[in-house]
């Protein structure tokens, strides 16, 4: 959820480049760690919104996820939720109910930012960060996760995802999006942001087929990351190939989905 800042003072942040960051909302801070830590080679510091969170690193030391134990307190599914940077959130949180979005929580003031969390029409949860420091701008500029969003129309939700965030605009260093092969693709500064595909159901029985971000995390070892989600409580739930490389959805032992690609080795 953090915003760039100075190189000498901290900076808590995601890997989405310069519009957006990951952040898992959980009940149990020291369950996520463990879990995590294990699986995916983290290490844990404290960050700048208070004893409730922590901001997760990479092995390099480059920071990879916000978490907070933040689902209990504001009534909220526990849930890996990708966190979009904004200059003015009053007025970004009004473009979505104009667009017929929905805002379930804040916006809420939190040390060096104010945040919500709302919804697009057809459900599928995001969140809105905008910092006190430098607003719109995310720490962490290399593409160490990605974003991709199944629901029921690619195109319709690319118009309200870019009309509430600027996607797509003339205006300088508004993220690109393109039409790749009947997918929405989201790029900036060059770097892929997102991927907006279609076919999800929004009243389907199943939560898997119903429209939802989906956070993707690479890792070196696919077989290993499997063995150590299932040692430490967690769940496989689907392995299939995809463009990217070998991939997992997992869930963790609170019951947040997450996939996992093995990259092809260079």
């Amino acid at each position: 959820m953090m915003a760039d800042r100075p190189a000498t003072q901290d900076q808590d942040g995601i890997g989405l480049g310069t519009r957006g960051s990951v952040n898992l909302m959980t009940r149990d801070l020291a369950e996520a760690q463990r879990f995590y830590g294990a699986v995916m080679g983290w290490t844990f510091r404290d960050g700048r919104l208070g004893q409730e969170f922590c901001v997760a690193q990479r092995p390099d030391g480059s920071p990879a996820a916000v978490i907070g134990a933040i689902a209990s307190t504001l009534q909220v599914a526990v849930a890996w939720t990708p966190f979009f940077a904004v200059y003015d959130l009053d007025e970004v949180v009004a473009r979505v109910r104009e667009r017929s979005g929905t805002v379930a929580v804040g916006p809420l003031r939190l040390p060096y930012g104010r945040a919500a969390l709302g919804a697009d029409r057809d459900g599928a949860v995001f969140g809105m960060w905008q910092d006190d420091g430098v607003p719109g701008r995310i720490s962490g500029r290399s593409p160490r996760a990605w974003l991709r969003l199944r629901t029921r129309d690619a195109f319709e939700a690319a118009i309200f995802y870019g009309e509430v965030f600027g996607w797509g605009n003339d205006r300088p260093g508004a993220p690109e999006v393109h039409y790749e092969q009947e997918e929405v693709v989201v790029r900036t500064e060059g770097q892929q942001l997102a991927r907006i595909s279609s076919g999800a159901v929004e009243a389907a029985p199943d939560p898997m087929v119903r429209p939802m971000w989906r956070v993707h995390f690479p890792v070196d070892d696919l077989e290993a990351a499997l063995r150590t989600t299932t040692e430490y409580g967690g769940r496989l739930v689907d392995v299939h190939d995809s463009p990217q490389g070998r991939e997992a959805m997992l869930r963790d032992p609170d019951g947040a989905l997450f996939t996992v690609t093995e990259l092809p080795q260079r």
